[in-house]
């Protein structure tokens, strides 16, 4: 399919306005991340260009009712639907908003549905590779923040804790998510970007059990 950069141009404007007032932790800047990542391995992988960014823009257009609601909605599914009228409102083929609900609505980690298209599966490697990594040890950080969640508690049984609650920490985030994000990559470019990030990302967190403990 030939490049539709129109409709990117104007995706773009339509979804960043879905923004406005979201949490830093996944803000529009996140969404800008993900577009570049989706860039760079969409063009090794071999996508469809035009339905990968589409998706990489629409991805978490869900995420407001989400996190509005302490995470009771799945921000993928609800997106997916966004993202259905706004394409349609847009006059885009049946086929291709489609192929762009289904990125949107499997992207998410914890979600029940796998990616089935190589579009599907950049997007999922491109939005979990911003969530390891600096960036992603940013970001942890940064929700725990935004939620009023303690700093660290190393003694907490990550099975105990509440989400959005005080020991939702980015410990937290790193023993019940992050750890796991470099084995589910799809595609071969993003097994090789999550390797060097998933090892600064354990040096950190190792760091910060030493510092914690007065090791360091």
């Amino acid at each position: 399919m030939r490049f539709n950069s129109d409709l990117i141009d104007v995706l773009e404007i339509r979804a960043k306005e879905r923004f406005t007032g979201a949490r830093g932790s996944h803000g529009w800047d996140h969404v800008q991340r993900v577009y570049g990542l989706c860039q760079l391995i969409g063009k090794e992988e071999n996508c469809d260009m035009t339905v990968l960014l589409a998706s990489a823009l629409l991805h978490d257009i869900g995420r407001h009712e989400c996190d509005n609601g302490n995470g009771a909605k799945c921000h993928a599914k609800v997106g997916a639907k966004i993202a259905e009228e706004m394409l349609k409102q847009e006059g885009a083929d049946p086929d291709f908003t489609g192929q762009v609900t289904h990125c949107v609505s499997t992207h998410r980690f914890r979600g029940d549905d796998a990616p089935r298209s190589i579009e599907a599966k950049v997007l999922f490697d491109a939005d979990k590779l911003d969530s390891i990594g600096s960036v992603g040890i940013a970001r942890a950080f940064l929700f725990s923040g935004e939620i009023g969640a303690r700093l660290d508690d190393p003694d907490v049984n990550p099975d105990d804790v509440e989400p959005y609650g005080p020991d939702d920490t980015a410990r937290y985030e790193f023993l019940t998510k992050l750890l796991r994000v470099k084995e589910r990559m799809h595609t071969k470019t993003g097994k090789r970007i999550a390797e060097g990030r998933d090892k600064f990302m354990r040096e950190f967190f190792k760091r910060l059990d030493d510092e914690i403990s007065g090791l360091r």
